[in-house]
């Protein structure tokens, strides 16, 4: 056997030698691709890897070019599918134009080599094996030391307490979509959590309380990320090597591991970004194959993980826009296949439709009404919501009430703001401070039924109590002039032309007055919107305006939130333009009249659509208006790539058990440099491509893999990361990691080609093929030892702070802005 492979071997060299300059060089590119991509190991676990894609030979003065028809989606994995054909080049002889029939020929040709059924098995066991290596690492870094702290951590104290919600049933209001909140609360009560712990403030120590199930969730889900990026990766390159390396930036960074330990809905909400990613990718693999059962069910989860994303955040409308961007492109070129009919591709169109739009949407909704199924008792976010959705809730004064009517002078009454998440007018015993306008009471809106939300209705001429028995009931009407005296301070309801605090052009609105008494200056005319003078003013119905008798302007709130020193409640102004907006329109809500017949109010409930729709515009209008409070740490969308500034997760001193969500700096660094590493080698290849460069085989091979499969995570980057940019809404660090994940498989795929195209540059294949493995082995023993290094910043740090040369984490302080 040895004697034959060596006449082989020898009589190869010889005919290699014998051959002309040209065909000699041919001879040993294709010896060195044998020895860079050794035959022995069979495919498909050999393509995998070698990254290998087979395409056929070329003749001189031809090049091979991508057929201007039909084009694969979007997503990459190789040239497998493609349609290539051979193009005659500017400068090539008439004689090599025949030659496309053998061309055509050696491609349709079938490999002669055919793996054994053992070697298959073999090929198969090592694929899983490799990723149960890979989702076993993962697991076990994320679900090591999860108990610890045993406190609450940064945002679990809003997230935790609201899965506390669900179990009670209690309604609350959040700016994002409850799956994710559903979920955590959903797995706190599988696990036994019954719900008690108050979640007050970060540090709150979790005592006999059951917090793991919820924790373990995040924490499970949070470990698929790299199982689901490791995939994508492999399907998007056919690179092993990469795929392995996508997994080792995500398994080795210290900032994934953070989030996904913890009771937060980054873990959730990453979860299914990385699973709508992949299930896009595997149906666009099936395109070969559509309408198979794979090719349905990868479309369906592709579907199922949307409505998942938005969901639990509306950062999920990004990965639906990626969808929706590879979508079009797919049904764009397949409109462009003259051998489909156009039935065909409207079956392709009406599979989209349902999978993709109508799917969703339905789940999305469905997560809504099981929200409002489970949240029907009265809680801390009814103020933001109109009277008519809280008569639905038990335990609202409005639930199954009967209140007067009709307005009346005597009724104590609180006024609500039409305008979504403005709330009620509202008065405390605190003064304007100094400088900003008149030192009189404060006026603002808030959000949350208080005792501080009541007013008197009063006529403006008379101090006389109008629940005196001895009195009739007089009705308040339209276009009368009244004064609202603040039940629990007796001072009235006032305006005057100083400026008001926030608001330039708007005059200021305080309380004034002692025990109801004041001046002209707290008289207000009360109009119903679209009525004629002198008819009643019915409670929750009538739309109503109050407009300032001395001054004319009308009572309004601008939505602006006061500073600390107005309790960080929402700005009261009297605007002396009278546009009609519902910032200027209120309703009466509660009605208290010991001298009037009550009414019910069960037809106030509002049917689903109407809630929902509701629902969404308060959400909307609390996300605008997440401002940066006073002193609060955030940061901006250019600190998160360079890995700028952490966030402090728990701990403030040496004696504390602190952890700092900071990304592994290794890391991220080498993933930003990937991204502008992949932006000058992708314009040099689409260049040289335009320009008609003749590329071998292997090269362009590798080429429309990093052009197609980086080009679709570096898309996924940009969807996740620039819209930042145009948001006014407070920002925080761990926005960013969305990002990050497709950042770091843009690396994995990126590093594996630029040294495969070292590798094929060299002339020794032994060299060749060790400065492969050698690149790729230091990547990942890199990111490994950088973990080692930087694992307590997630693990948890107790000593020393890292400003102290004798603390531990001294050395590794490598910028300034990192404060752990």
């Amino acid at each position: 056997m040895l004697c034959a492979t060596g006449r082989l071997l020898a009589a190869r060299a010889a005919a290699t030698l014998s051959a002309p300059p040209g065909a000699r060089g041919s001879a040993l590119r294709c010896r060195r691709r044998e020895l860079l991509f050794p035959e022995h190991s069979e495919p498909p676990f050999r393509d995998f890897l070698a990254g290998r894609l087979t395409r056929p030979s070329v003749p001189p003065g031809r090049r091979v070019i991508l057929r201007r028809g039909r084009m694969p989606p979007a997503t990459g994995g190789g040239l497998a599918g493609s349609e290539l054909r051979a193009r005659r080049g500017r400068g090539g002889p008439p004689a090599a134009r025949p030659a496309s029939r053998d061309v055509a020929a050696e491609a349709a040709a079938p490999s002669p080599k055919r793996s054994a059924p053992g070697s298959q098995r073999l090929e198969a066991a090592g694929w899983w094996a490799l990723l149960a290596l890979v989702t076993l690492l993962s697991f076990a870094t994320r679900f090591h030391r999860l108990d610890e702290p045993r406190h609450i951590c940064w945002d679990e104290t809003h997230f935790g307490k609201m899965g506390s919600y669900y179990i009670n049933r209690t309604f609350f209001f959040d700016v994002h979509p409850p799956l994710g909140k559903m979920l955590i609360g959903l797995a706190g009560y599988l696990s036994g959590y019954d719900g008690t712990f108050l979640f007050q403030k970060p540090g709150d120590k979790y005592e006999h309380h059951n917090y793991m199930g919820m924790r373990g969730f995040c924490a499970f889900l949070g470990s698929w990320l790299i199982p689901f990026a490791y995939l994508t990766v492999l399907d998007l390159s056919k690179s092993l090597p990469a795929a392995l390396l996508t997994a080792a930036l995500l398994t080795f960074d210290t900032g994934c591991l953070t989030l996904s330990q913890y009771i937060l809905l980054d873990p959730i909400l990453m979860f299914f970004i990385m699973a709508a990613m992949l299930s896009m990718v595997k149906y666009n693999s099936c395109a070969d194959r559509p309408f198979s059962a794979p090719w349905w069910f990868w479309l369906s989860l592709t579907g199922i993980s949307l409505a998942g994303a938005l969901g639990v955040k509306f950062v999920g409308l990004f990965i639906i826009l990626q969808v929706g961007l590879n979508t079009i492109s797919d049904l764009w070129h397949l409109l462009g296949d003259l051998s489909l009919s156009l039935v065909t591709v409207g079956k392709h169109l009406t599979a989209r439709v349902l999978c993709l739009i109508v799917l969703p949407l339905s789940l999305y909704m469905a997560t809504f009404a099981v929200h409002f199924l489970v949240l029907n008792k009265s809680g801390p976010g009814d103020g933001f919501f109109s009277s008519a959705f809280q008569s639905r809730l038990s335990g609202n004064n409005l639930h199954n009430a009967s209140i007067p009517e009709h307005l009346a002078y005597g009724s104590v009454i609180t006024v609500k703001n039409l305008r979504m998440a403005i709330g009620y007018l509202h008065s405390h015993r605190h003064l304007y401070p100094e400088g900003i306008g008149a030192r009189q009471q404060q006026v603002t809106t808030y959000l949350h039924k208080d005792y501080n939300n009541l007013w008197i209705i009063k006529k403006h001429n008379t101090n006389s109590d109008p629940l005196d028995p001895s009195f009739p009931v007089e009705f308040v009407r339209h276009g009368d002039i009244i004064r609202l005296e603040h039940k629990e301070t007796s001072r009235n309801l006032h305006s005057h032309y100083h400026e008001a605090p926030l608001t330039r052009k708007h005059y200021q609105v305080t309380g004034y007055g002692l025990n109801g008494t004041g001046d002209s200056n707290d008289f207000w005319r009360i109009e119903v919107i679209n009525r004629k003078f002198g008819n009643r003013i019915k409670v929750l119905r009538s739309r109503i305006r109050f407009i300032h008798l001395v001054t004319g302007c009308v009572l309004g709130s601008s939505g602006k939130m006061l500073p600390k020193w107005g309790w960080e409640q929402l700005e009261v102004t009297c605007n002396p333009y009278l546009k009609e907006t519902l910032n200027s329109i209120w309703n009466v809500e509660d009605h208290i009249n010991p001298k009037l017949p009550n009414i019910s109010l069960d037809v106030l409930q509002p049917s689903f659509p109407e809630i929902l729709l509701e629902s969404h515009m308060v959400m909307f209008r609390g996300n605008n208006g997440l401002k940066p409070k006073d002193n609060e740490f955030t940061s901006k969308p250019w600190h998160w790539p360079i890995n700028y500034q952490g966030l402090r997760f728990s701990g403030i001193n040496d004696t504390d058990f602190r952890v700092y969500l900071l990304g592994n700096p290794v890391v991220w660094w080498l993933n930003l440099l990937s991204i502008v590493l992949y932006l000058l080698s992708g314009s040099i290849l689409v260049v040289a491509m335009q320009r008609g460069a003749q590329l071998p085989a292997e090269v362009e091979g590798l080429s429309q893999v990093l052009l197609r499969g980086g080009g679709q995570v570096l898309l996924g980057w940009m969807l996740h990361y620039f819209p930042f940019f145009l948001m006014g809404r407070i920002l925080y660090f761990h926005h960013y990691f969305p990002a990050m994940l497709f950042s770091s498989m843009l690396t994995g795929i990126l590093w594996d080609t630029l040294l495969r195209f070292c590798a094929w540059s060299m002339d020794s294949p032994r060299l060749a093929r060790g400065i492969h493995v050698l690149g790729v082995l230091s990547l990942l023993l890199g990111t490994a030892y950088s973990f080692y290094l930087f694992h307590p910043l997630a693990y948890g740090m107790v000593g020393p702070l890292a400003q102290d040369p004798k603390s531990p984490m001294a050395g590794l302080r490598w910028l300034e802005s990192w404060d752990f």
